[in-house]
């Protein structure tokens, strides 16, 4: 009977150790060409991120087929397509051009559900940025108006668009993870969402606890370094207070590396176990 009782103990204490060793850990994605996803695959990457220009909006579909038979032929996982929006289509202001964005808005969107792309990145800082004599509470309204617009064309083809605030040296408008979640909320649609970007959030100073006060919005991450907007790694910048939010919040989604890349093939090894032991480190 000892030994049966003593046998219960020891697996519990494995379980437990086990359950201990598993660290928190998200997935892990690189911005760049989906060619190069065999590349980041073989590195330990889950997914790529690429570019709206690569879904095509202003093509036929026939055109965009070849970009469908390149992701089939890599078996390529694509999490998601940033730079939404052109500057040509501005969103905010007396020249505003909501209805032609809507249009490629609508053909980008349907290009990523036929793509099985889960997000699309609302970036797009040129278009959404607040012209002269135009008040930030109209630029609000305006922009809240777009993402109404949008977001049930999201809904119609399986797609989360994510806003990504972006630091004040690339936009005048939504700086801050408050300021995307305060459209968010306005806006009040599943299928619109919010991103955290690291780089942006250091260059504007904001804290991590940021991450933790309006987690329940976010679905997407970016990462780079501060300074030169550098891979992880390469100035050592510590992100582990992000981390630990993002932990704290119970991150499920990716981290993306979106950088200036001197020597992509070179880099993204290193930067991978970068991030992955300072995550590890928590």
């Amino acid at each position: 009977m000892k030994s049966v009782y003593y046998n219960i103990l020891l697996i519990c204490f494995m379980f437990g150790m086990t359950s201990f060793s598993n660290t928190y850990e998200p997935e892990f994605a690189v911005c760049t060409s989906v060619s190069n996803y065999p590349l980041l695959k073989a590195t330990g990457y889950q997914y790529v991120e690429s570019n709206v220009a690569y879904l095509m909006p202003d093509k036929s579909d026939a055109e965009f087929q070849e970009h469908l038979d390149e992701i089939k032929r890599l078996n390529a996982r694509v999490i998601s397509c940033t730079s939404f929006i052109p500057g040509s289509l501005p969103l905010i202001g007396p020249e505003a051009k909501q209805d032609e964005a809507v249009v490629w808005a609508d053909s980008a969107l349907r290009r990523a559900g036929m793509a099985n792309i889960p997000y699309i990145v609302f970036g797009s800082g040129k278009a959404r940025n607040v012209p002269e004599n135009v008040s930030k509470e109209q630029a609000t309204e305006q922009f809240i108006a777009f993402c109404k617009k949008i977001s049930p064309l999201a809904k119609k083809y399986n797609v989360t668009v994510v806003i990504e605030p972006l630091n004040r040296a690339e936009t005048n408008l939504v700086n801050s993870l408050e300021e995307g979640a305060r459209i968010v909320e306005a806006v009040n649609h599943p299928n619109l969402k919010l991103l955290c970007d690291i780089y942006h959030m250091m260059r504007e100073d904001e804290p991590a606890s940021e991450i933790v006060k309006y987690g329940k919005y976010i679905r997407h991450c970016h990462i780079a370094e501060r300074e030169e907007r550098t891979s992880p790694g390469t100035k050592g910048d510590d992100f582990r207070p992000y981390f630990k939010a993002l932990k704290e919040i119970g991150y499920k989604g990716c981290v993306s590396i979106e950088c200036r890349w001197k020597d992509l093939p070179q880099e993204i090894q290193p930067a991978l176990s970068y991030m992955q032991e300072q995550f590890r480190s928590l």
